[in-house]
């Protein structure tokens, strides 16, 4: 198992959390983390289709559930890091931009900022996001009980 300062785990972690940014998040913060750096596109992005699969029970045999839309790019930035993002959905500029930060993620001097302003930051979202889902999911709780009755 690999350890939380494995640096494959920890890219793999900022990558995670770009791809599930809320849509112009990245876009937003690119202006004030990019330095200047230029996005040279190497691929992309393009739409296309990936297969969603599941398993009954969680253990189960997998099967098919269907195609879900998926946007990839690679991006280089200016005589730098190659950087590579894949979205759920069809948004171009999220998976331009999920590429472009995995790619200053890669430059040692921009990556503590990175994970401090971005990555950090879209955790704390996708937390509270939860917290919010978990707090109206128990609100329609229904508890049932069983009432012992007396034979008459």
């Amino acid at each position: 198992m690999r350890s939380a300062a494995d640096p494959t785990e920890r890219r793999r972690r900022a990558m995670s959390a770009f791809a599930q940014a809320p849509a112009g998040f990245l876009e937003a913060r690119w202006p004030s983390l990019a330095d200047g750096r230029t996005i040279v596109p190497v691929r992309g992005p393009e739409v296309g289709l990936v297969m969603v699969r599941g398993r009954t029970g969680g253990g189960g045999a997998a099967f098919n559930l269907g195609e879900a839309s998926a946007t990839r790019a690679s991006v280089r930035l200016a005589n730098g890091p190659v950087g590579h993002a894949m979205i759920l959905g069809r948004d171009l500029e999220k998976a331009r931009h999920a590429a472009a930060f995995d790619a200053l993620w890669q430059i040692d001097t921009c990556q503590a900022a990175v994970e401090r302003e971005v990555v950090a930051e879209i955790e704390r979202l996708i937390a509270a996001a939860d917290g919010q889902r978990a707090e109206e999911t128990a609100a329609t709780k229904v508890d049932f009980f069983t009432m012992a009755r007396g034979e008459d």
